[in-house]
C-alpha cells in the first residue's frame, strides 16, 4: 500500500511589495512541505484573505500603507486563529514594532532583507520554512495579562533549594517567549534572586527586548554585558547571536559574553544549554533552572546539569505554550521535576526565593 504524502501546511503572504510577495511564495512553495494558497498586499486584504483561506499560517509585512501588519494582527486572528510569523525589518523601530506584534499574538517574526540584498532571503530561506513549520504545529494564545493569584498547589510540594533560597533563576525560553515574558515578568516582585535568560532572537532585537520589559518591570532589566554583576532583583537578558555564562561564586558572580564567532550549541547561539550549566557551576544545589515555551532540545542537558548540582529544575506545560517542543523534551528526558502553568511563574519564584521557615 502506497504511503500517504504528509499535507502540506497552507500558507497566506501578506506583503506590499509585489517582488516580496513573489520572493516568499517562491521559497516557501520549493520546499515541498508548504503551499503558498494566497497573497495579500495590504492588511485590509489580509484579513478577507484569511477568512477566505483559512490558512495554517500567515507570513504578515510589518510596515505596509492604509492598515499596517500591527494594525491588522488582532482582525486576522479573530477571523480564523492562524499562526502569524511576522516579516520585519532589522532596525530598531522594527524589532521594536516585532516585539509588540508577539506580545499580540504573532508566533515568530523572520528578518526581512533591506532593498538591494533580496537574494538574503533565498540565502535565508531553509531558516524560513523551518519557522513556518514550527508555527504551523504551535498554537495562538490570545494576548492577556497574568493576574496575580494564590500560590499555585502544584508548588507546595517542591523542595527550595538547601539553605533556603535560590541563588540564581536561569529561564530558557524561545518561540512564545516574548509575550509570555511580558505577561509574567510585571508581576514578579522584590525581592528576588538574580534571573538569567536566554529567549533565542537576533541580535538586533534583544536590546529592544530588554528594555520593553524594564519599562514595565518592577525588576532591574537589562541585555547583558559583559562583567555585568548578576544581583537580586536583576534580570539578564542575553544579547542575540552569542552565549551568556555567569561566572565566579556566590556573591560576586558576572555575566561573560562570548564572541559572536564562537559556534552555536544545540543549534543556538544563545544556547540554554550554555547559560544553564554555568549556572550550575555557579550557584550549585542554589541554582534554579527553567525551561519555557519554544522548538527543539535546547536545554534539555542543562537541566540535567542543574540536577546534578542538586539543583530544581522546572518546566512550562503544554496548554500554556505556544510550541511545546523545548520544554517537552526536557520533561520527557527527566530533567524537569516540575510542570507548571504560565501564570503560576511569579508566585513559583517567589516560593522558591523566600527563605525556609521553621
Amino acid at each position: 500500500m502506497a504511503e500517504i504524502a504528509p499535507r502540506l501546511v497552507r500558507v497566506l503572504v501578506v506583503d506590499d511589495s509585489a517582488l516580496m510577495r513573489r520572493l516568499l511564495s517562491d521559497v516557501l512553495n520549493s520546499s515541498g512541505r508548504i503551499e503558498v494558497v494566497g497573497v495579500a498586499r495590504d492588511g485590509r486584504e489580509a484579513v478577507a484573505q484569511t477568512a477566505k483561506l483559512r490558512p495554517d499560517v500567515v507570513t504578515l509585512d510589518v510596515a505596509m500603507p492604509d492598515v499596517s501588519g500591527l494594525d491588522a494582527l488582532p482582525a486576522i486572528l479573530a477571523v480564523h486563529e492562524s499562526p502569524v510569523v511576522m516579516v520585519s525589518a532589522l532596525t530598531q523601530e522594527g524589532a521594536d514594532v516585532t516585539l509588540k506584534a508577539l506580545e499580540l499574538g504573532a508566533v515568530d517574526f523572520h528578518p526581512k532583507p533591506a532593498s538591494g540584498q533580496l537574494a538574503d532571503m533565498r540565502a535565508e530561506g531553509e531558516r524560513l520554512v523551518a519557522k513556518i513549520l514550527d508555527a504551523a504545529q504551535g498554537r495562538v494564545m490570545r494576548p492577556r495579562r497574568a493576574t496575580s493569584a494564590a500560590p499555585p498547589a502544584s508548588s507546595r510540594g517542591l523542595a527550595v533549594p538547601p539553605g533556603g533560597a535560590a541563588g540564581c533563576v536561569a529561564i530558557g525560553i524561545s518561540t512564545g517567549g516574548p509575550q509570555a515574558l511580558a505577561a509574567v515578568l510585571p508581576l514578579i516582585r522584590p525581592p528576588t534572586p538574580p534571573i538569567v535568560i536566554v529567549q533565542h532572537m537576533p541580535a538586533q532585537f534583544t536590546g529592544v527586548f530588554a528594555k520593553r520589559l524594564d519599562r514595565s518591570s518592577a525588576l532591574d532589566v537589562k541585555e547583558a554585558a559583559d562583567g555585568d554583576l548578576v544581583e537580586p532583583n536583576r534580570v539578564l537578558i542575553a544579547p542575540g547571536g552569542r552565549h551568556l555564562t555567569v561566572v565566579g561564586r556566590a556573591g560576586n558572580v558576572r555575566a561573560a559574553i562570548s564572541s559572536p564567532d564562537d559556534p552555536p550549541v544545540s543549534g543556538h547561539r544563545p544556547s540554554v544549554d550554555v547559560l544553564f550549566r554555568s549556572v550550575a557551576r555557579a550557584f550549585g544545589p542554589a541554582a534554579v533552572g527553567v525551561v519555557m515555551t519554544g522548538m527543539g532540545r535546547d536545554g534539555v542537558n542543562g537541566c540535567g546539569a542543574i540536577l546534578e548540582a542538586g539543583g530544581v529544575t522546572l518546566g512550562q506545560d503544554e496548554a500554556t505554550s505556544v510550541v511545546y517542543g523545548m520544554n517537552k523534551a526536557a520533561f520527557l528526558a527527566g530533567a524537569v521535576q516540575l510542570q507548571f502553568a504560565l501564570d503560576d511563574l511569579p508566585e513559583l519564584i517567589q516560593a522558591l526565593s523566600a527563605p525556609r521557615r521553621g
